[in-house]
């Protein structure tokens, strides 16, 4: 009895002691953090940027120097071994120290890296200056560390950056500062910052002023899709220089609107005043010979444009903010945004048409000029047509946009319009309504048989329409084709197989896009005895719509839209109506529904319309629209019921 207790006793020491040693691999931060964030495969120790200002006679000198320190919380490690840091001709890459720190003995064991290998930055369909400097930590595992420290200057006052105070990790702790010169007149802008509660400190310090910014424990960012962009969500600040001093004078450098258009204004005068070529004068005459007033001729030439001016991005230095000449961009057939609006300028000057030149951001930019009067705040290049009080948003890097219609991700968005070197519009570009982008789908039923047999007539209108002519260019095989024909028409279940298509108006911008095709549907309609049960709802598309309850962030769709679907049923001879579903309504602020039925000359008239009337819903707007869904589906449940006449 005695020899057997010390053997359990032994036992468990033993068992005490190895599981100590399996703590003990890990460090105390480790234990700390893994407790903290169980589910995160790496928490940010530390994420800190100090920017650096300096003026001397009127010549900047800007610094950043910026630190990020990770923590490695899972077998995830490895797959983050590879970093990369890119830098350009505005943002000049300095210093760089790495180091992964591998937890040995109860200490952290620092190892360098010692290899940086640069690279371009190049893709197939966009082409700048960015270069990027690449090295990998060295054993890299759960428990590990690893630090990075490097610095950039940055050569154009203009174009300082944002700090985010989030990621898509945790962050244990931000801080973001700005060491500058009195002469120095800084703004800055916070967006998203209402209730973080973000240390705010002012200092001056041997002849500087200090501005620092701390924020501890900030969790991850989640990101969900069709999410509209981070920068909605992360709390972060926007740093610009509105002024300087020197000799007494105060020297605006983005104090204002006026300030950032005077800036893009200087590098596009001269492209603007480059005189055509006569290639391009012909080409022009040509394309307006015989047009009945302005707009049809700006028409031509912009629908030339977008056929014939392939979009490839160019970011060359001040190439990503300068046009290339219009003669050049005829001549290589190819351009980026501000290239195509280059060459759409001219060729309306050569029409004795007057263009403007445009910067707008896409939807995934928030801000407004008047908030940010920075580069942050556009990103791309458009040309507006003046028609009247009607201004036309004239971007040829989309294809087979009608005139009519902007394209869809500058729906909403300010737009900063060149009258002249001193002179600018800022305009609110509409966003379309969703009457405009439909479908409206025709459908002609009958039974045969055991099968459900039909023809259809689709019209596809405005971003429906688009968005048609994207998906079809790369469908280069018949059985591709046909697969996107089932799939995109398809009515009643997976048994639908479409035939005979045939397509209108395809090539006509202006003109609705019509789509006739013949069906059959198996296995749709049941019959028992003297009794043919069918559903008419053969399209649920509002159920697409659903969003998951457990959602975190608000969805943003690319457009607003509707869709109409009628559908004729001829009942079969020898049977009547025994039973016929009630038309209903369903409407709240964001979808309106209705689902008809009629009885007339021997048919069954349906008709299903869905009006989609938002860009973003944020959680409680889902819960609405998902409440509605519901009561609609409930509704796509009811069937028509015909019994044999007696």
């Amino acid at each position: 009895m005695h020899n057997r207790f010390f053997s359990f006793q032994n036992l468990w020491i033993v068992l005490v002691l190895v599981a100590s040693s399996a703590k003990a691999q890990y460090s105390e931060i480790f234990e700390k953090y893994k407790d903290k964030y169980p589910e995160a495969s790496v928490v940010l120790l530390n994420q800190e940027s100090n920017l650096f200002i300096n003026v001397t006679n009127g010549i900047f000198d800007i610094t950043q120097q910026n630190i990020q320190e990770n923590l490695y919380l899972n077998e995830f490690a490895t797959q983050r071994s590879q970093e990369s840091i890119s830098f350009s001709s505005f943002y000049e890459l300095g210093a760089i120290e790495a180091s992964s720190f591998n937890y040995d003995n109860n200490k952290y064991r620092e190892e360098k890296v010692s290899t940086f290998t640069q690279k371009d930055e190049l893709g197939e369909f966009f082409y700048d200056d960015i270069k990027s400097v690449n090295f990998i930590y060295s054993n890299l595992k759960k428990g590990s560390r690893s630090q990075l420290k490097y610095s950039q200057k940055i050569k154009n006052p203009r174009l300082l950056t944002p700090f985010y105070f989030g990621d898509f990790s945790p962050i244990a702790q931000n801080k973001f500062s700005i060491t500058t010169d009195p002469s120095v007149n800084l703004k800055f802008k916070q967006f998203n910052t209402e209730g973080v509660k973000i240390d705010f400190t002012k200092q001056e310090k041997r002849g500087k002023i200090i501005y620092t910014w701390e924020l501890k424990d900030v969790n991850a960012f989640d990101y969900e899709s069709r999410s509209s962009t981070h920068r909605n969500v992360l709390p972060h600040i926007i740093p610009f220089i509105a002024s300087y001093e020197v000799n007494g004078n105060t020297v605006p450098v983005l104090n204002e609107t006026k300030d950032l258009y005077n800036w893009y204004y200087s590098m596009i005068k001269e492209v603007v005043h480059e005189p055509a070529t006569p290639e391009l004068v012909e080409l022009t005459n040509s394309l307006i010979e015989g047009k009945e007033n302005d707009l049809e001729k700006v028409k031509a030439i912009y629908y030339w444009t977008q056929l014939n001016i392939k979009y490839i991005a160019f970011e060359y230095a001040l190439g990503g903010f300068i046009p290339r000449g219009a003669n050049e961009v005829f001549e290589k057939k190819y351009g980026d945004c501000k290239d195509n609006s280059s060459i759409l300028y001219k060729m309306l000057e050569i029409a004795g048409l007057k263009g403007h030149l445009t910067w707008i951001g896409t939807r995934k930019i928030p801000y407004s000029y008047e908030e940010v009067p920075t580069p942050v705040v556009d990103n791309h290049m458009i040309l507006s047509y003046f028609d009247g009080e009607a201004i036309y948003y004239l971007d040829a890097t989309g294809r087979n946009i009608p005139i009519t219609f902007p394209t869809s991700f500058i729906q909403g968005k300010e737009a900063l319009i060149a009258i002249d070197d001193k002179n600018y519009r800022i305009a609110k570009v509409p966003i379309i309504p969703a009457e405009k982008n439909f479908i409206k789908d025709i459908t002609k039923l009958k039974i045969e048989g055991q099968l459900l047999t039909g023809s259809a007539r689709a019209e596809f209108a405005g971003y429906a329409k688009i968005d048609y002519l994207y998906a079809m260019e790369g469908l280069n095989t018949k059985s591709k084709r046909d697969n996107f024909y089932n799939d995109i028409f398809e009515k009643g279940n997976n048994k639908f197989i479409a035939q005979n298509i045939s397509e209108i108006n395809r090539e006509e911008y202006d003109q609705n896009l019509i789509i006739t095709y013949n069906f059959s549907i198996g296995d749709y309609f049941k019959q028992f005895g003297d009794e043919i049960f069918i559903n008419l709802n053969l399209n649920k598309y509002i159920s697409q719509h659903r969003t998951d309850p457990k959602r975190k962030r608000e969805i943003e769709v690319d457009y607003k839209n509707s869709y109409v679907f009628e559908t004729e049923l001829q009942i079969p001879d020898g049977y009547e109506i025994e039973f016929l579903p009630k038309s209903q309504n369903f409407e709240n602020n964001y979808i309106k529904a209705t689902i008809d039925y009629e009885q007339l000359d021997g048919k069954i008239l349906y008709k299903h319309s869905v009006i989609c009337d938002y860009l973003i819903l944020d959680l409680d707007q889902q819960k609405e629209v998902n409440k509605l869904i519901n009561d609609v589906e409930k509704a796509y449940k009811e069937v028509v019921t015909l019994t044999r006449s007696k």
